[in-house]
């Protein structure tokens, strides 16, 4: 069995394939009435090889359900185009179950590719609440939520401590920190995900939130992003880069090359996921032990993180729906999310885990994760999401690169949403 790492994300994606094609229309019937039968799990990456024993388990103790794994891209984009040029196949398509990026939930329900399930054979009420929302669409639960994510803000705790000044709760004071500490210490004041690509999607709508604004209405039917909260957030990004405390190489990075630099030490302020702390946290980080985790900072107070993540769903032409269901429940199970923590150091949905004395002293960022989860929202739900992605990076990108005011983006951005609503 061989891994492969997602490149930049701390999402991990997984595809449940059946060994085999049904044979005709008839045979593919019997599976949709709930047979069982053996899987296969596809994944664009494990980032810490922590899958394999959870599947072992799986196989010991569901006979004639075994797994077993394929992959798909390295690539989140990539993955998605091969799901999705897979599941427009109907009867032909392989895949049984998906584990999606958290913002793919609508577009794949409003298609047919995924089916709806029974909300009462999943422990939902178990999860932390804001994730339930990234698996529903239309007010049915389309997916089961597997991991989830929120956005942190990353510091130096030595600079500050020896500058005697608390971690920033606010965009003025994230400014003037990275404005004026950064240089003395020889660093980059902030960065984050600005290379365009879906990064710089989550970071603009982080920033919109944080100002007390939308992009989308009514799961895409409605666009709200034309607000002075929107020119707030987007002006933010953008004056960043033209004052430099947000360097100018930072809208080259993703998550991965942003982690580097903090990790590296050339970094003041850092907004990642929590895979970032961990990284920059390890031995043989130039910053270990000197790294501190807060929520992110907004205009007059602790801003709103978007919601990552994945989330499991069963596709519409599934040939053994139960044990597809059956694998949902093992993998969002407490003994099994409890090991998506512990050994692939990604946020579990599990509310529980995160009062967990025995893990907060193994995880430190767990009480100020569970804090941003519970305060984050959701990316722009719309059927055509990866559309809105696109313009959302390539607008956001000219305001930040000062090729476009944050005013002219903001309208331009909303003539464009306007236009993918419409189609």
């Amino acid at each position: 069995m061989r891994w492969v790492r997602a490149a930049g994300r701390g999402l991990l994606v997984l595809v449940v394939v059946l060994t085999g094609y049904a044979a005709s229309g008839a045979r593919a019937q019997e599976g949709a009435e709930g047979g069982r039968g053996p899987l296969t799990l596809a994944t664009a990456g494990d980032l810490t090889g922590y899958l394999g024993p959870l599947l072992e388990g799986w196989n010991r103790t569901h006979p004639g359900e075994e797994v077993t794994l394929v992959e798909l891209p390295d690539s989140a984009d990539e993955t998605r185009a091969q799901m999705a040029t897979d599941l427009r196949g109907g009867d032909r398509s392989r895949f049984d179950v998906l584990n999606i990026d958290v913002n793919w939930t609508p577009e794949f329900a409003a298609a047919g590719w995924i089916r709806p399930l029974p909300r009462d054979r999943f422990p939902l009420d178990t999860f932390l609440p804001p994730v339930v929302g990234t698996a529903t669409y239309d007010g049915r639960l389309y997916a089961v939520p597997y991991v989830t994510n929120a956005g942190l803000l990353l510091y130096r705790k030595d600079v500050l401590a020896r500058e005697g000044v608390a971690p920033p709760r606010t965009w003025a004071e994230l400014e003037r920190q990275a404005k004026t500490l950064a240089p003395e210490h020889g660093l980059d004041g902030y960065a984050g995900q600005f290379l365009p690509y879906e990064g710089l999607t989550v970071n603009a709508a982080e920033a919109v939130y944080s100002a007390g604004g939308t992009i989308l209405g009514d799961e895409g039917a409605r666009v709200t992003v034309d607000s002075a909260a929107a020119r707030e957030g987007i002006g933010f990004l953008a004056r960043g880069v033209r004052e430099g405390w947000i360097p100018a190489r930072a809208l080259t990075y993703k998550e991965e090359e942003s982690k580097q630099a903090f990790q590296d030490g050339r970094l003041l302020f850092l907004r990642n996921w929590p895979y970032a702390y961990v990284g920059a946290s390890a031995p043989g980080s130039k910053v270990a032990g000197k790294v501190g985790a807060v929520p992110l900072p907004g205009p007059d107070g602790p801003g709103t993180s978007v919601l990552g993540g994945s989330n499991l769903a069963v596709s519409t032409h599934a040939r053994h729906p139960d044990s597809a269901a059956r694998l949902i429940a093992y993998l969002t199970s407490e003994p099994v999310q409890r090991q998506v923590l512990t050994r692939g150091a990604l946020p579990p949905v599990r509310a529980d885990l995160y009062e967990d004395p025995g893990l907060i002293r193994a995880f430190p960022y767990l009480p100020t994760l569970r804090e941003s989860v519970l305060a984050a929202a959701p990316r722009p739900k719309s059927p055509h999401y990866d559309q809105v992605s696109l313009a959302v990076q390539a607008v956001v990108h000219d305001a930040m690169a000062g090729r476009q005011t944050p005013e002219a983006a903001v309208r331009r951005l909303a003539r464009e949403l306007a236009a993918i609503s419409r189609r």
